[in-house]
């Protein structure tokens, strides 16, 4: 399935699924759950015979009745990404899923991106003539603005010159400003924040650090029903057992485990639904609280 519904209150959440599968060895996505973590995961997240991490490429689209909100952009078509093969000059569907779920560009008001990691941005803008430019031509693309201060080449992040991130991350970093990030801030479609920021009835941005400095999540609150959209958070449900264990791309891993606990706290008291950007399987679970963790109860 590559378009899903999900009712929530008197609003719909749509999954655009454009990829599922092994990306990586489990042990290197989230480093320090044993195998026998991994095992209890289940299959649709791991695969024990290759000791893979099975993931997903996929975005949510939120429409209210009064907005039609996409969280997350993926990765984008015919985009530069030499260190990642899955991404690197890729030819994907993602309009024609759009389409499939009756959502034209010009339709979306809102583009939210969580963080502005290459896999959550990539669709906030295409090719038009050679040219990269937004994608949704209607849209305020709301982008936190801790992370346009550390990925910005010309804000010059003191991190930039410190031994704290690999130089070549920021080459692929750069890359990943140029083409879907500048185009959107020439636009005059960017609408940086911080702390805390209402978008609409019943959306909710709230700050979540430590993935990357400006990681954030989205809340819906509709029809007396609650629904959180995590981000990286939560890569894989190994960290619901876990909450303390943050992937490898997480740059502040402290940071991250607390911002994840927090949430997940809020999730089961509230009964929110939560929404990561890369569970394969049915992709959504309501969370309850399991000693120092959480079990998932998956809704599809």
């Amino acid at each position: 399935m590559t378009v899903q519904r999900i009712g929530l209150g008197d609003a719909e959440i749509i999954r655009i699924l454009e990829w599922q599968g092994a990306f990586a060895p489990a042990g290197r996505i989230v480093p320090e759950p044993a195998e026998a973590a991994w095992r209890r995961a289940g299959p649709d997240h791991y695969d024990p015979a290759s000791g893979s991490y099975l993931g997903a490429l996929q975005t949510w689209v939120v429409r209210t009745g009064a907005h039609t909100v996409v969280v997350d952009t993926g990765v984008g078509d015919d985009r530069e990404r030499p260190d990642t093969p899955l991404f690197h000059r890729r030819k994907g569907r993602f309009l024609d899923l759009l389409a499939e779920a009756g959502i034209r560009p010009e339709d979306v008001d809102v583009v939210v991106n969580t963080h502005l990691h290459a896999d959550h941005v990539g669709w906030n803008t295409r090719d038009r003539q050679g040219s990269w430019v937004p994608s949704f031509p209607n849209a305020v693309y709301h982008l936190p603005a801790a992370d346009l201060a550390f990925f910005d080449p010309g804000a010059a992040h003191p991190a930039r010159t410190d031994d704290s991130v690999d130089p070549a991350r920021w080459a692929e970093w750069d890359r990943v400003f140029a083409d879907s990030l500048a185009p959107v801030l020439a636009a005059g479609q960017a609408a940086p924040w911080s702390g805390t920021r209402t978008i609409g009835t019943g959306l909710v941005l709230q700050e979540a650090p430590g993935h990357t400095p400006g990681s954030s999540v989205l809340r819906l609150t509709s029809g007396g029903e609650h629904a959180v959209f995590v981000g990286d958070l939560l890569h894989s449900p190994v960290q619901l057992a876990n909450p303390g264990c943050s992937s490898c791309f997480c740059l502040d891993q402290e940071q991250a485990a607390a911002s994840r606990l927090r949430i997940l706290r809020q999730a089961a008291d509230r009964r929110e639904l939560v929404l990561p950007a890369h569970f394969a399987g049915p992709g959504a679970a309501r969370v309850e609280r399991a000693g120092a963790g959480f079990v998932p109860r998956w809704v599809s």
